[in-house]
């Protein structure tokens, strides 16, 4: 059964929206977006992290929530499609396979967005229905780095770039990384720049209780985790958004993509978590 939209104030509040990384667990945005447009509620301002920044670019791009999620379904939720999309990726030659040897960590991210994201998105931040700020990490610079003007693909590959799966990104004559690993959660970028600020936090765990030594992957990640979930907590005691949300997904990893049914599944009680806050707001607001 469709939820009918629910009523608002006369005066519609101004909403920003902060998209947190978290790989594959990232695909939890989808229920808070399809949320928002239950309210009638499109984000003025969208700060996005690696899959934070991916999912806020479609959104800022003027897609709705059942839009992305029907994306999301027939592109990453199919095995048979992802090989037919990377098919179309492969190198001209066989000298194109060889030529430096193959080394794991050296993928063209921008190369692999532009055939998995949808059509819709423009070529430039400017194209953009609604303001985006995507968040990057500095490698040498270790800094931050936030791109909202000029190419916007760059700056996506950029704040999805994961070390030790997909090549760094050069913009500005900087080399970035994964936005994730210096602010997971980048609600400080919305922080005073709308009525009702969200900050949607996809970090995850590692499953209370396991007690199998993970494998190498598992236990490089798992660190980050500790070390991203470290970084989130001073910045909510520095200065938390308005809502603030932790979808029930922790258990996936972070590439577990083919498993795009299953965490969409898992993070449908956030809908309610989202619901809840957001009638709560709005009658302080009204």
């Amino acid at each position: 059964m469709t939820d009918l939209p629910r009523p608002l104030p006369h005066s519609n509040p101004a909403v920003a929206l902060a998209l947190g990384g978290g790989g594959a667990r990232g695909l939890a945005h989808i229920p808070v977006i399809e949320t928002l447009d239950e309210y009638g509620l499109q984000p003025q301002l969208v700060a996005g992290a690696s899959i934070g920044a991916l999912m806020g670019a479609a959104l800022a791009a003027g897609m709705t929530g059942a839009e992305i999620r029907d994306h999301t379904l027939s592109v990453i939720g199919r095995k048979g499609e992802i090989l037919n999309r990377l098919w179309s990726l492969r190198p001209a030659s066989l000298s194109g396979v060889v030529a430096g040897g193959f080394r794991f960590g050296q993928f063209d991210l921008e190369r692999i967005l532009r055939v998995f994201l949808p059509e819709s998105l423009p070529e430039t931040f400017e194209e953009l229905a609604i303001p985006l700020k995507v968040v990057a990490s500095d490698y040498y610079g270790q800094c931050e780095c936030l791109c909202e003007s000029g190419p916007l693909f760059p700056a996506l590959a950029a704040s999805a770039a994961l070390p030790a799966v997909f090549l760094p990104v050069a913009i500005g004559g900087r080399l970035m990384i994964d936005g994730g690993l210096w602010n997971p959660v980048p609600f400080d970028h919305i922080a005073g720049r709308a009525g009702i600020t969200i900050g949607v936090d996809v970090i995850g765990a590692p499953l209370a209780g396991v007690t199998e030594t993970p494998n190498g992957l598992d236990t490089l990640y798992g660190a980050t985790q500790l070390t991203m979930r470290s970084i989130v907590t001073l910045k909510l005691e520095r200065g938390a958004p308005d809502i603030f949300l932790q979808p029930d997904v922790g258990r996936f990893r972070v590439l577990d993509f083919l498993k795009a049914k299953e965490i969409l599944v898992a993070a449908e009680a956030v809908r309610d978590d989202l619901r809840r806050a957001l009638d709560a707001r709005l009658a302080a607001l009204g």
